[in-house]
Order: structure tokens, then C-alpha cells, then sequence
């Protein structure tokens, strides 16, 4: 690898004001891989003021052809370091090669192009219907415009993809963006910088990328009244403190947070076919928030959903995420690795029965693994049930019919996605309408793409990313009334 260490403010390449820099750990060998600018305040302000400048002085924001051709050049930037961007995903966040050459990277870069289109193609300006008022007709014009200053705070679990999710349509309506990628995977976010300043025309100020150690360091991109927008994915909790910090100047937030997702297999379910695969929720060692977390079983056929689901976590296959039959890697970090060690703790206080796994693999020494783990008997009431864990654990809850299931299902802070399984694709899609969440899968049907507007509802974020729901996060609106011809 090649990694690039610096961060990247106002066009410029540069190490943190104060010289610092930080470790960036293997998550999947323990071992130090490099050092990345420990970016400072003083370095965070630059961006901000960097970023004001090139929106409010340069044409960037009205210049729909050059933001074009400049995400084109992005993109083919991109294209050509894919290989160098997915070796560094992997060895930052210990994700499994498989998701490499999907979501975690040569996905995320093939839907620039989504992006680069609504640049040049989306219509900012239309018109609306003649009106009349106190005699008077009038025109009327509406206008979308950039909203201005992004500042945009991104997680470790899927940091390019996530990095590029609010690029793209950030740059494509105009904005300009600070990028605070999150301590554990820097490298992920610094070579954007690298790309950008290398192989595009974006003007300089229009993308600052500053990675630091410090995990509060966003929340001046929350509080500053420079910047317009903050569009934060993490947990719900950070989340929280975001919008706090955003409410002293009334600016708009973007938030994609976590989420406790429940599979339901209705009682006409085909069991073995539907379940044969369920370990898949533990791939990339359940750090995904919209993994289903929580599987909802008919109570005529637990026994039977529960001896299928163990043989699957049992025959799970873990271990180096270079290996392609392995779905499952570390966690990101040994803080991480001991808050899942301390929720199936409680789990098992709270009365859970844990059927598999539930520790750290005797034949993994080194790496931040935890076993696939697998509670049945839980209560939809306990800490299990209701509490984003963010690692390989599943819970089983048992149901008594379709409305109970609903009502298991809905009965969470969150609502971020969900599945339903049954043999009669009108009653599963009966019960996906009932469920509160912003996506869900019946009968295995996958929804997840660029055009598809993610987010979810309740505790689980305001706003929508990707699609032209997500695009138009990032823009404003305008009208204007005009007198007649």
C-alpha cells in the first residue's frame, strides 16, 4: 500500500499544524500499519474557513457543467486506484475481502457516475403554475440550490463507501464539504484528498478532508455557524450529541444512525431454506446497521427455526478477512471488541440462553475476534432485544401470531430496516407495511442500491442518503414570483 498520511485543506496536502500524528492499528493482526496527520482544531477551523470561502467566492455552487467533468475525473480516479483503496479498507477495518470487491469499495466507486449525471442533468430550476392573487397573476419559479457548507462525519465500519455517499451528492448540488472520517480508518478518507488534488479540477476549499484522534473534533463542524449542513452515520447516541451541538445555529442536519432490525418468519415459512444462510447476519462481524439483529420465530415452529439457526452459527466460517470463504473478520478495535464482549455478558445476566459462541476464538490469538454468537429464549423487553450491539450476536425471540410479531418488531427506538419470510408474498408484504422502518426485504429480495433512498425512522436518523431523496438533502429551495409576460 501507499497510503496517503496527510490531511487535505484548501487544496493542499498537509501534515497537522502541530506536526502530530497518529497510529493506524490492523484491526485483523493488532499490528501498527502506519500514521495518519492527527489533525488539531486550528487545522479543522482552516477547513471550515477554507470551505466558506470556495462556496461564497468561487462558481462552484453555479457551475453545473464543471461539477460534472469534475466528478467524472473523480470517478476515474477512482477507478484507477480501486485495487490500492480496497487493500486499504480491508486492513483498516478487517471487513472481509468479499465485501471488498462489493459495498465496501468497487460498489461505492461505480455509483459516482449516479452522481456526476444529477450534477449536469437534475433540473435546479423549473416552473410552476400561474396564480392569482387580488387580481394579480403571476409566475412562479422554483429554484434548488446548494444548502452550502457540508460538514460531513463518517464511521469506520464502512468508511469509503460512506465517505463517497456524501461526496458525491454533496458536490454534485453544489456544495462544498470538511470530511471527518473516524480515527480507526483514516487512510480511507486522506486518499480522497490525494485523488482529488492529483486528478481533478475541484477548485481548492471545495473538499477538505481532516482526520484526527480526536473523536470530538466533528462536533465543531456541528457548532461553527460557517457551516450550513452536517450529515453525520454513527450510532445514536453521537448522533444525539450532533444534533445538540447543531441546534445553537439552527442548521440542517442529516443523520443515518443505528438501528435493531428484525427478521420475521411467519409460521407458513420455508424454515430450513430460510434459515440455512441466517449466520450471514455476522458478516463483517455484525458491524453493519442494518444488519437484522433480532430473528422473530412463530412459537408452533420455534424449536425447529432454533435448531436450524444453531447448526448455522455453528458451521459459520470466521477467521482472516483476506480468505474468500470467510465472511466474518474482527471488530474494528479491542474498545470495540470488549463492548460486544460486555452486552452478551448481560445477555446471559438477563436471563438469555446462549446456544453458540459468546467469547473471544481460542484459535484466533491475535485479532479483535469474537465468536459468532448466537442467544435464543429472549425477551423482547432486554437489553439484547432492544440495544444496537454492533457485533456477531443474534437474538431469537419467540411470537405468537402475525400482529404479535408486528408488535415485537416495532417495539424499538429504531426503524431502520427488516425482513419478512412467508409462503404467501401478499401476506409477508401485509406485514412489511405494518413494520416502521425505512427499508425492509420480503422473501429475500434485496432493496439496497444507488437509487434507493436509505435512512429510517424514529431513533434512526432524519433524512434519506442515496438516491434523489439523498441528493436532495444537500440542496435548498427557492421560490420566486415573477409579474406577468
Amino acid at each position: 500500500m501507499h497510503p496517503e498520511t496527510r490531511n487535505f485543506i484548501d487544496g493542499r496536502l498537509v501534515d497537522a499544524s502541530n506536526g502530530a500524528a497518529f497510529s493506524n492499528v490492523n484491526p485483523a493482526t493488532e499490528e501498527v500499519i502506519g500514521v495518519t496527520a492527527d489533525g488539531t482544531r486550528a487545522d479543522m477551523d482552516r477547513a471550515i474557513g477554507a470551505a466558506r470561502r470556495a462556496f461564497d467566492r468561487t462558481d462552484w455552487s453555479t457551475d453545473h457543467a464543471l461539477r460534472r467533468r469534475c466528478l467524472e475525473q473523480l470517478h476515474r480516479a477512482l477507478s484507477g486506484a480501486k485495487d490500492e483503496l480496497r487493500e486499504i479498507v480491508i486492513a483498516e477495518t478487517g471487513t472481509p475481502i468479499m465485501l471488498g470487491y462489493t459495498v465496501q469499495c468497487d460498489q461505492a466507486i461505480d455509483w459516482m457516475p449516479y452522481y456526476a449525471d444529477l450534477a449536469g442533468g437534475y433540473a435546479f430550476e423549473r416552473p410552476m403554475a400561474d396564480m392569482s392573487f387580488m387580481g394579480m397573476v403571476s409566475r412562479r419559479i422554483v429554484r434548488r440550490e446548494a444548502a452550502g457548507v457540508v460538514g460531513a462525519i463518517t464511521p469506520w465500519n464502512f468508511p469509503l463507501y460512506l465517505n463517497l455517499c456524501k461526496l458525491g451528492p454533496a458536490l454534485a448540488a453544489g456544495c462544498t464539504v470538511v470530511l471527518k472520517p473516524a480515527p480507526d480508518t483514516p487512510w480511507s478518507a486522506t486518499m480522497l484528498g490525494r485523488l482529488v488534488a492529483e486528478h481533478t479540477d475541484i477548485p481548492p476549499g471545495v473538499v477538505n478532508v481532516v482526520a484526527s484522534s480526536d473523536h470530538l473534533l466533528g462536533e465543531m463542524l456541528a457548532s461553527d455557524p460557517r457551516v450550513d449542513l452536517v450529515t453525520f452515520t454513527g450510532s445514536t447516541a453521537t448522533g444525539r450529541r450532533v444534533m445538540a451541538s447543531a441546534s445553537a445555529t439552527v442548521k440542517r442536519v442529516f443523520l443515518e444512525l443505528g438501528g435493531k432490525s428484525a427478521t420475521i418468519m411467519l409460521d407458513d415459512a420455508d424454515l430450513p431454506g430460510a434459515l440455512a444462510q441466517i449466520g450471514t447476519v455476522c458478516t463483517h462481524a455484525g458491524q453493519g446497521c442494518a444488519i437484522t439483529t433480532r430473528l422473530l420465530l412463530p412459537k408452533s415452529r420455534y424449536a425447529e427455526g432454533v435448531a436450524i439457526t444453531t447448526e448455522a452459527f455453528r458451521t459459520f466460517r470466521y477467521g482472516d478477512p483476506m480468505n474468500p470463504a470467510h465472511l466474518m473478520g474482527p471488530l474494528v478495535s479491542a474498545r470495540q471488541r470488549e463492548r460486544v464482549l460486555g452486552y452478551i455478558a448481560k445477555a446471559t445476566r438477563e436471563g438469555a440462553t446462549l446456544a453458540v459462541g459468546g467469547g473471544v476464538p481460542t484459535h484466533l490469538p491475535k485479532g479483535y475476534f469474537v465468536e459468532p454468537t448466537l442467544f435464543v429464549d429472549v425477551d423482547p423487553a432486554s437489553t439484547l432485544a432492544q440495544e444496537e450491539v454492533f457485533g456477531p450476536v443474534l437474538a431469537v425471540i419467540a411470537f405468537e401470531d402475525d400482529d404479535d410479531a408486528v408488535r415485537i418488531a416495532n417495539d424499538s427506538i429504531y426503524g431502520l430496516s427488516g425482513a419478512v419470510t412467508s409462503a404467501s408474498e401478499d401476506r409477508a408484504l401485509k406485514v412489511a407495511r405494518r413494520i416502521r422502518t425505512g427499508t425492509l426485504s420480503v422473501n429475500g429480495a434485496m432493496w439496497f442500491a444507488v437509487d434507493t433512498p436509505f435512512g429510517g425512522y424514529r431513533q434512526s436518523g432524519v433524512g434519506r442518503e442515496n438516491g434523489i431523496a439523498g441528493f436532495e438533502e444537500y440542496l435548498e429551495t427557492k421560490v420566486i414570483g415573477l409579474p406577468p409576460r
